[in-house]
């Protein structure tokens, strides 16, 4: 992958960069899903350097890898990933979350390069990816349909119709994977509907599993290169993940699902990313 000044793009830094502009977004208007968001930030990272094959300068590119963010509302980090790729002008992040921008608060593709898909309401992004992936095994299409799901959407009856649906179609070119950072809206996901053993409900269904540190940028890159795991089996990635990872008093805490840090919180979160306030 290229970044959008002709240099190899670095997930690791990319990774960083998108930590602090996704901060910054959320404390400027006063957003939130600041902990959702850094906890699938190294995925995305690597994602966009290393496994997807887009194109910044086509992003209807017929033959392109498509990617539903399923857990639309942690958008924040997309959006930058997308400008940093190149994908639209990183101007267009002044306005995010405004009346009328162009960046919903919830992912949108309408006018945005780079987004398949409009997502937000939770277990819609699996079923939209499979009937994605069924429409291109059967034109006979050589791209591949990646999602990310959240873990607390793992509760939507139809997330389950979908890992029905994708093996018994048998839907290799279907890449979910589970951004599993344990904490939901409104409780930890044990205490609000416990999901495991998760990676045994899966491969029960009759998908290839794998289970993968989420921040482990080297891991990540090395499991999502070899896609599909097994031919005629759709692939399920649980991401191992910490919501808020990267700023310490973030980490693991239910409150940031939905809040966004003040002026002094929000300096101790750029020190600890190493940027001075």
């Amino acid at each position: 992958m290229r970044s959008n000044n002709g240099h190899e793009c670095n997930p690791e830094i990319l990774a960083k960069r998108v930590r602090l502009k996704t901060l910054r977004l959320i404390h400027r208007v006063r957003s939130s899903h600041i902990g959702s968001a850094f906890s699938m930030t190294d995925l995305l990272a690597v994602l966009y350097t290393k496994i997807l094959r887009v194109d910044p300068n086509r992003p209807d590119w017929a033959e392109r890898d498509r990617f539903i963010l399923s857990k639309g509302h942690a958008c924040a980090p997309l959006y930058v990933v997308l400008a940093e790729r190149g994908f639209f002008p990183g101007e267009w992040l002044n306005d995010f979350y405004q009346n009328g921008a162009r960046l919903a608060g919830h992912a949108t593709h309408v006018g945005i390069p780079g987004v398949d898909v409009s997502t937000g309401s939770l277990g819609h992004g699996l079923p939209i990816a499979c009937g994605m992936a069924l429409a291109g095994k059967r034109d006979g299409k050589a791209h591949r349909v990646f999602t990310m799901l959240s873990d607390g959407e793992c509760d939507e009856g139809s997330t389950w119709e979908a890992v029905l649906f994708a093996p018994h179609h048998q839907l290799d070119n279907l890449i979910t994977i589970v951004d599993y950072n344990k904490i939901q809206s409104l409780g930890t996901v044990k205490e609000v509907l416990g999901l495991e053993p998760f990676a045994a409900k899966w491969r029960a269904f009759g998908w290839a599993v794998r289970e993968i540190d989420g921040h482990d940028l080297e891991q990540i890159e090395q499991v999502l290169s070899n896609v599909p795991f097994e031919a005629g089996k759709p692939t399920c990635v649980v991401a191992h993940t910490v919501k808020g990872k990267g700023v310490s008093f973030m980490e693991n805490k239910l409150l940031w699902h939905y809040r966004a840090p003040d002026r002094a919180e929000m300096a101790k979160a750029l020190a600890e990313l190493g940027v001075e306030g």
